[in-house]
């Protein structure tokens, strides 16, 4: 069961709720957001009702919810939750592009590609600061040095940045260069530390699907972070690992459709990541788009065949601005707007 709290509330008001649920032989997790508080009651809910609790002062309603993640469901909140990234919404009609390179690689690359990400109708910017690589020999990232650059470059066309955190300890270098958006990647997916620490934080967290993960399993991750108190979550599909071998990963679309149905936290689509090839992106995002998926978190690089990593999948300005515009026109399609 679980328990929401309106948002003017005391430390009294909670203790009371907390216990009754102790009372009843059940443990209280308190998991306080910024617009509610939400407290869990972890045990044999059966000895629970949800008119022991809605009397009281504070409350606002009390609910039975059998699965395992709670505050992430869309049984605990039925409307669509809108997280706002650095003065952005998504999640609403309103379908959002994330664009920018796969990793921060110079001063004079970032100014560039913030510029064609702002030209091309882009309201967000994408951009590694710290990669994690397959081989330990691979381009690793500028680290703090990188988050210096892309803020200076994003900053010049206003745009909110989101880029990996791979590590608790760059937290602090996180939020003195004032990270928009900290994106959690497919292989941190189950790093339940690190999730415990962006819970803690006042920042939207976008967490991709682990390259194995179930659904379950991915909507148990994200409520690692809602139980901490950041209810500011966004999905990010970004294909899952088969036997295929045509492609570097399997877009699960299905995966759009089920979590609309069982989360009202925004959900995203990665194509770049999902194909691995560039020509194959415009055909994934459309897909994505036409599924449902509150916007896309794509690679751009001013120049393709120079980027340190994943050149494969950059799309070319050029090709961005396409992208825009028949996205464009399947979001109206379906009554929403790009």
């Amino acid at each position: 069961m679980i328990i929401v709290m309106g948002n003017e509330i005391t430390d009294a008001q909670i203790g009371t709720v907390v216990k009754k649920i102790e009372a009843a032989g059940l443990k209280a997790n308190i998991s306080r957001g910024i617009e509610r508080t939400v407290i869990g009651a972890i045990g044999d809910e059966r000895k629970l009702e949800a008119e022991m609790f809605t009397s009281l002062p504070g409350v606002e309603s009390a609910m039975h919810i059998a699965k395992q993640y709670k505050i992430v469901s869309r049984e605990s909140h039925k409307q669509n939750t809108i997280v706002d990234i650095g003065g952005v919404p998504l999640g609403g009609n309103q379908i959002q592009i994330i664009a920018g390179p796969c990793s921060v690689e110079t001063q004079e690359q970032m100014d560039l590609a913030a510029q064609f990400t702002h030209e091309a109708g882009c309201r967000l910017m994408r951009g590694g600061a710290f990669k994690p690589r397959t081989s330990p020999y691979a381009f690793q990232g500028r680290g703090a040095e990188g988050l210096a650059m892309f803020r200076k470059a994003a900053a010049k066309f206003k745009l909110p940045i989101v880029t990996e955190l791979m590590d608790a300890r760059q937290l602090d270098a996180f939020m003195e260069y004032d990270v928009d958006a900290i994106q959690i990647g497919t292989r941190n997916m189950q790093n339940f530390d690190l999730l415990k620490a962006v819970g803690k934080v006042n920042k939207p967290v976008i967490l991709k699907r682990g390259m194995s993960a179930t659904i379950s399993e991915w909507l148990m991750s994200a409520e690692y972070i809602a139980a901490g108190g950041n209810h500011n979550i966004i999905f990010c599909e970004r294909g899952i690992r088969t036997f295929e071998t045509a492609y570097r990963n399997v877009l699960d679309v299905t995966a759009i459709a089920v979590l609309k149905k069982e989360t009202h936290l925004p959900v995203i689509v990665d194509p770049s990541h999902a194909g691995g090839k560039a020509w194959m992106v415009p055909a994934l995002s459309h897909a994505a788009i036409a599924a449902g998926a509150d916007g896309l978190l794509v690679e751009m690089h001013p120049s393709p065949c120079d980027a340190w990593c994943d050149a494969d999948q950059a799309l070319t300005p050029a090709e961005l601005k396409k992208l825009m515009g028949t996205a464009g026109a399947i979001a109206q399609a379906i009554g929403r707007t790009l």
